[in-house]
Order: C-alpha cells, then sequence, then structure tokens
C-alpha cells in the first residue's frame, strides 16, 4: 500500500501541492484527473520518492521512500514520465531491457532475459523487438516504454500521461492492456496512471483522485467519485456523466 501523509510539495518557493493525505491500495487502476496545473504529475513524483517533500512523508508498505537508497525505490516504483528520451538507435529489445537495471546492474541473467521476454510478449512487441525506436508508430513506441516500466518488475507502475498523443484506437488498446495487468494473478501490478481524457478514467478506472490547485477536491471508487457536481466543479464548466453500453460516459455541456 501507498500511505501519503500531510504532504506538501514546493518549487522555487511556491506551493504546487499542499496537505496531501492519500491512501493506494494494491492493485486495481488509480487514475489521477484534474485541471492543468492541478499538481497531478507532481504528485506522481511525489509518489515514487524523486522529487523532495516540503512536508509530510510517502510510505510504501511501510517504507519511507525517501529514506529509502535508489535502488530499493527502482525496485518498489516505476515511474514513466512524459519526457522519455532514447537515442535512435535503440531496438525495441535494447529500451525495454533498460527496465531491468535496478536488478542486474549491468550483468543480466537468465531472470532478467526472461522478464524481457514477458514484457514483449505482453505488449504485444515480441515481433518488433529488433525493430529500431525511430521506426516504430506512436503506439508502438508508447507500448515499448510502457513495456520497460513493466519489466522493471515493481510492484507500482506509475505512469505519466503515456496516451498523450495516441489515436483512440492505440489508447484504447494499451489502457486494456494496462488494465489486465492490474487484475489478481501472478502478473499484477498496481497501475497508478495520470489521465487527460476522463472517458478513458471513467471507463477503465477503479479509483479516481481529482486534484485541483494542489489539492485533493474528491477521491473514491470510480462509481462514487465521478459525478456531474465534482467534474463541472473540478473543471468549472458543465459537466454531465451518463452511460453508453453500461460504461459511464462525461460530456460537457
Amino acid at each position: 500500500m501507498i500511505r501519503i501523509e500531510n504532504m506538501s510539495v514546493a518549487r522555487q518557493g511556491i506551493k504546487t501541492l499542499s496537505d496531501i493525505n492519500l491512501g493506494f491500495g494494491e492493485g486495481g487502476v488509480t487514475a489521477l484527473i484534474g485541471p492543468n496545473g492541478a499538481g497531478k504529475s507532481t504528485l506522481l513524483h511525489a509518489m515514487s520518492g524523486l522529487l523532495p517533500l516540503a512536508s509530510g512523508r510517502v510510505t510504501i508498505a511501510g517504507q519511507d521512500i525517501a529514506r529509502a537508497t535508489a535502488q530499493v525505490r527502482a525496485r518498489t516504483v516505476a515511474l514513466l514520465t512524459q519526457s522519455e528520451h532514447v537515442t535512435a538507435r535503440l531496438t525495441v529489445a535494447d529500451l525495454v531491457t533498460f527496465g531491468r537495471w535496478p536488478h542486474h546492474r549491468g550483468r543480466p541473467g537468465p531472470a532478467d532475459h526472461a522478464a524481457v521476454a514477458q514484457a514483449l510478449d505482453l505488449f504485444a512487441l515480441t515481433d518488433l523487438a529488433q525493430r529500431q525506436i525511430d521506426r516504430l508508430s506512436g503506439g508502438q513506441r508508447q507500448r515499448a516504454f510502457v513495456a520497460m516500466a513493466y519489466a522493471q518488475g515493481t510492484p507500482w507502475m506509475l505512469l505519466d500521461e503515456p496516451l498523450a498523443a495516441l489515436d483512440p484506437r492505440h489508447a484504447r488498446d494499451l489502457m486494456e492492456r494496462l488494465h489486465a495487468l492490474s487484475r489478481p494473478g501472478p502478473r499484477q501490478r498496481s497501475v497508478v496512471i495520470v489521465l487527460h481524457d476522463l472517458n478513458t478514467a471513467a471507463r477503465y478506472a477503479d479509483r479516481i483522485v481529482a486534484l485541483k490547485d494542489g489539492r485533493i477536491a474528491r477521491t473514491g471508487p470510480k462509481v462514487i467519485a465521478l459525478t456531474s457536481a465534482m467534474l463541472s466543479d473540478l473543471f468549472d464548466t458543465r459537466m454531465a456523466v451518463d452511460a453508453v453500453n453500461g460504461h459511464p460516459v462525461v460530456v460537457p455541456v
């Protein structure tokens, strides 16, 4: 479990997150939603232990993440940021193998090779393993980055807008795979994901954390948190929540 207690974050003397108290249970998909500048990405980075806190603490399985070594953090949470850059000469297999670095420290063994093969298979990249990154489509490239995070073998995957710039088909494909991985089973991961597409959050998330102006506006199970009143207040525009084929749909009105 990830527990956040009385957490605040400041950048250049300005608070970007204030008085955050949250708990993230294991398994499932938790979507972080909110307007631009609400603090979603900052929260994700703070949860990973890579961003200093002005106050409070983050614990994962009872361990203060700020006091953990870099190697322990890298074996606990996999963070995929918006600005991942790699050399064009890397192959897909090379990229995914980077996810194993916290385990092999430059000397990969059979377990590392097996983990990479599994990640390639789960994200439908096996046939593309030797293709260079710059020769992939946008959807394939993003799957490769998420596969790298999966190969890291951590119980938690923290993903910052992995659907950015993806068309609806590729966005749906990636979310279907992440949702499946978050279900109980030997490959289960707990997924915390920043989403701007409210309908993607409405369809795939189990839990919602809504942020506004650096504070928690609402949190809870999707069926409770995603209401017209909450979304209208969150985005300062009227929102309606309806259902299509049994799935909630959010529409500005």
